[in-house]
């Protein structure tokens, strides 16, 4: 075996090809000479009322990532029978007078993705959502979104479930009251909401304080699982610690007061009344919160935590069973070991950032707790004494790497190791226990198809030959290779290149043993054999 090789393109592809080719010249040139401009040919229908909608979509991508749509080509692909729509891949196309178009013959959409659309005026966006009550999905990130538009959303779009207003200029902490609350009916909204990210909305002199605002997200939205703001997780400690001083955030709008009573479990005599939330998402934690997040929030799944300079893990840390989804992010360089007690099995994806790799055989103490893990990604510091040029305890190394049991990790799909460059050490460093490591990976890891290993000082030649000998079948699955800046020759490159596996892109920037005759040979290999591999290096 070997990777894949270039294929003629599925049928549907070539069609949809052929299709875009005709629409560009052919269809969208005679709209455009005809009736583009005139008011009645609004209702007109192109030859694509029949196609399917996500085909459609399809078609949208392919004109759209390769620049050549047209406003005309976009007039004929807006059709009635469309459920999703991304208008993504054609933003800068995204007028006022297209997102009419959309309002006027795609009713039934259930998605809709207007990400970067910031042509579309704010009156446009109201009444567009306000003609669109079915969608579930809505995203109007990077977009002229103000509280008018959030409003509407309110108001108009009772079955929504996931809503991303990201980085949208006009939008103040104000705003996202009127998404749970319409003060005019007095009544709450979106109801069924699970996802709502608001990255990038910063805290204004005048407006309700963006933290208490946040809050009464969390209170008012009865299905909030995801709450995307660098500031949720200091909210859900004010939910907890239920000092809301019975500040009314906005005229019109219940207290955060209220909403708590709402919220509040029964209470058991002389307790006070707990309120839990239903999130399971929470990006940038800090470790001194985590003892109250976790009480508010007994089913978060999947959590990014900034260590702060406190040693050691808070116990908080380690209550969750329910986390499946780990990042640890820590400001001063800690060791990894202080991770391990709270590590459990349960995890699929662990990203790291901020340690330090104290001793080679903690990173496979690290793997071996986590044997249902899908994703891992670190970036370490390596050890202290590889930046050294004294002689490394060989005989102690080989003897460890030798005794190493080997890792099980069958279901792990993505890896990435990336190593702080170490010292001005002339020699290499041999790191044995890390190489052994990193071959029990490869040859126990059958599902892998990404691997990154980035700035490792130390052959890797060995690593590829030890972790693809027979009789193993290993990197049968893997598709994508980054080996930047990393020690490794060409001739295991070539080597990967013959084995079986599904390779498509290797990355070799950086890499010292890589030079421009070594990449053009590989490219020429590439070519003579058919293969379906992009190889970048510079």
């Amino acid at each position: 075996g070997m990777p894949r090789r270039r294929r003629v393109g599925p049928l549907s592809g070539l069609c949809l090809a052929s299709v875009a080719e005709s629409l560009q010249h052919r269809w969208a040139r005679d709209y455009a000479e005809r009736y583009a401009d005139e008011a009645p040919f609004r209702y007109l229908l192109g030859p694509f009322d029949h196609l399917a909608g996500s085909l459609i979509q399809e078609l949208l991508e392919l004109l759209g990532g390769s620049r050549r749509l047209t406003r005309p080509a976009l007039h004929l692909l807006l059709v009635p029978h469309l459920t999703e729509l991304s208008l993504r891949p054609c933003a800068t196309l995204a007028s006022a007078a297209i997102a009419e178009l959309v309002a006027m013959r795609c009713k039934n959409l259930s998605s809709l993705d207007l990400h970067g659309c910031s042509r579309i005026p704010c009156a446009t966006l109201v009444d567009l959502i306000e003609g669109l009550p079915s969608l579930i999905k809505l995203d109007l990130s990077e977009t002229q979104c103000d509280t008018r538009v959030l409003s509407a959303v309110g108001s108009s779009c009772r079955r929504l479930r996931k809503l991303d207003v990201s980085h949208c200029k006009r939008l103040v902490a104000a705003s996202l009251l009127h998404l749970a609350y319409d003060p005019s009916a007095g009544s709450f909204c979106c109801p069924w909401l699970q996802g709502l990210s608001v990255e990038g909305l910063e805290p204004i002199r005048g407006s309700p304080d963006l933290v208490q605002t946040l809050a009464f997200l969390l209170l008012a939205l009865p299905s909030l699982q995801a709450l995307l703001h660098g500031l949720a997780a200091k909210a859900v400690s004010l939910i907890h610690a239920q000092q809301f001083d019975g500040t009314q955030l906005a005229p019109g709008f219940p207290s955060l007061e209220e909403l708590a009573r709402g919220r509040q479990s029964p209470c058991v005599a002389e307790e006070s009344c707990r309120i839990t939330l239903p999130l399971k998402r929470l990006t940038e934690v800090e470790e001194p919160l985590l003892p109250t997040v976790s009480a508010v929030c007994p089913g978060l799944e999947e959590v990014v935590v900034v260590l702060g300079d406190s040693p050691g893990l808070s116990h908080g840390f380690w209550s969750w069973e329910t986390l499946t989804h780990l990042t640890l992010e820590s400001v001063r360089k800690r060791r990894l070991g202080e991770v391990l007690p709270g590590l459990g099995a349960q995890l699929c994806s662990l990203s790291l950032g901020g340690f330090f790799l104290e001793d080679e055989l903690v990173f496979h103490t690290l793997l071996s707790r986590c044997s249902t893990l899908q994703v891992f990604s670190a970036s370490l510091a390596p050890p202290v004494a590889w930046g050294s040029d004294e002689l490394q305890p060989e005989g102690e190394a080989l003897q460890g790497a030798s005794s190493l049991r080997p890792l099980e990790l069958p279901h792990l799909r993505a890896f990435s190791l990336m190593l702080d460059p170490c010292g001005h050490s002339s020699t290499p460093p041999k790191a044995v226990v890390l190489g052994a490591v990193l071959v029990s990976l490869l040859q126990h890891s059958p599902r892998l198809e990404t691997l990154a290993l980035v700035c490792l000082p130390f052959s890797l030649d060995e690593v590829f030959e030890r972790g693809l000998a027979p009789p193993g079948a290993a990197l049968k699955h893997l598709q994508t290779l980054s080996l930047s800046q990393s020690n490794v020759s060409p001739h295991t490159i070539h080597q990967l290149l013959s084995s079986d596996n599904q390779l498509s892109h290797v990355s070799l920037g950086g890499c010292p043993g890589i030079h421009r005759r070594h990449h053009s040979a590989l490219l020429r290999m590439v070519s003579q054999q058919g293969l379906d591999v992009c190889i970048t290096w510079d």
